[in-house]
């Protein structure tokens, strides 16, 4: 079988650290080659990409100009993932208080399965409570541990709450919109919001006018007033089909709005239980854009048990998140097994399902300096095995 990795000059039985362990932004270049090496719109089989103070300064196809300091001759190089709705992992959630605590374990629970940018999603809570986490969280935005904050309430469909305590949600009157955008600072990147609730309309409006996605979710809207929430705003679906009207033939709901608009970028939770394999192909292959997103709730990368999403009771079995009345309560999802669910049971093929997992996210937060393999853009990167599991992961350049 030909090895996964080979490293020049190793010993069998020896196992060195890997070429360019100098930390973050290392000035020492790193030459990778893949059998495969996906690019935003080809990919090389094989390939090679060069590394060099945190940044891709040089990719191709074939050979490598000089002998690798990683080859990895059956195994795979693509971008980092990039999660743009995750409220936690390692047992802790974002909505906990100890927030620069837990954002560091849910990081680093992520980046251990290749997840190398991520949003903090926070879940319906008290409104003065909300506005608290806003502004501790948005500190860890500034300072670049995390791309944004993802407000998933207050201001949802009672009747397509989720796992949201129905007594905490509000309407989205101008000045409660103001208070929790204001309070980020900028740092607030993504809203889901009913855009049927009265003012809906309206806050998309608003949400958009602060430079964040206005993203449909946790609706009752029907197809007309989705198309409307599009025209004034809207950007992104909240996990496509979940929590959301179901669709029917005369009455096709937010879903089929959303999916039908190339303008559009569809959530979609790629774990087995919030989708049949058969949804993720048509999601992944409309017209709009697919961006794999865990929802991950603290369970991720911990053990089944009970835990808190917001201030609703979850208990988690046979790594299924659900309320005591069998409501999904966000999943223990990690992007690297969303690829290999999406690629390898429903048959999504792996460039677009890479592609979705990394620069249609980018995209949609507009984040520009990563999400790609390509010169000039940070060196996060993950190597994969044909079974698509993460072996290693490169931050800025560095091996995590």
């Amino acid at each position: 079988m030909t090895p996964l990795i080979t490293r020049p000059d190793t010993e069998p039985g020896h196992a060195p650290a890997l070429p360019g362990d100098a930390g973050p932004g290392t000035e020492t270049p790193l030459l990778l080659a893949a059998g495969t090496v996906i690019l935003p719109d080809r990919e090389y089989s094989p390939g090679w990409v060069e590394v060099s103070g945190g940044l891709i300064v040089a990719c191709g196809a074939g050979e490598p100009p000089r002998p690798a300091d990683l080859s990895l001759p059956a195994g795979i190089l693509a971008p980092g993932f990039i999660d743009a709705h995750n409220h936690g992992g390692g047992g802790v959630s974002f909505n906990d208080a100890d927030t620069v605590a837990v954002a560091s374990r849910i990081i680093q629970t992520h980046l251990a399965h290749g997840t190398t940018t991520m949003m903090a999603s926070l879940v319906t809570a008290p409104i003065d409570e909300m506005e608290r986490l806003v502004r501790a969280l948005a500190e860890l935005v500034h300072g670049g541990l995390l791309a944004g904050i993802h407000l998933e309430g207050p201001w949802l469909s009672p009747a397509h709450r989720g796992a949201h305590d129905e007594d905490l949600l509000l309407l989205p009157d101008p000045d409660c919109v103001d208070r929790l955008m204001g309070a980020g600072g900028g740092a607030v990147r993504m809203v889901t919001i009913a855009p049927e609730l009265d003012g809906g309309l309206a806050a998309v409006a608003r949400i958009a006018e602060y430079g964040a996605v206005a993203a449909v979710g946790h609706t009752d809207a029907d197809y007309d007033l989705t198309q409307a929430a599009i025209a004034a705003g809207a950007t992104a679906g909240t996990h496509v089909f979940n929590a959301m009207r179901p669709m029917h033939h005369r009455a096709p709901g937010a879903a089929l709005a959303l999916l039908d608009d190339p303008t559009v970028f569809a959530e979609l939770v790629a774990d087995g239980v919030h989708l049949h394999p058969a949804v993720v192909r048509l999601i992944t292959e409309s017209p709009a854009r697919p961006v794999f997103v865990t929802d991950a709730m603290a369970a991720a990368g911990a053990a089944d048990g009970d835990y808190k999403l917001g201030a609703l009771d979850v208990r988690v079995v046979d790594g299924q998140a659900r309320l005591e009345d069998g409501t999904i309560a966000g999943s223990v999802l990690t992007l690297s097994h969303a690829l290999q669910y999406a690629v390898l049971t429903a048959g999504v093929p792996l460039p677009l399902a890479i592609r979705a997992a990394t620069q249609n996210p980018a995209d949609l937060l507009t984040i520009t300096d990563r999400g790609r393999i390509q010169p000039g853009l940070r060196a996060d990167l993950v190597l994969l095995d044909a079974d698509l599991h993460v072996h290693a992961t490169l931050l800025e350049g560095a091996w995590v």
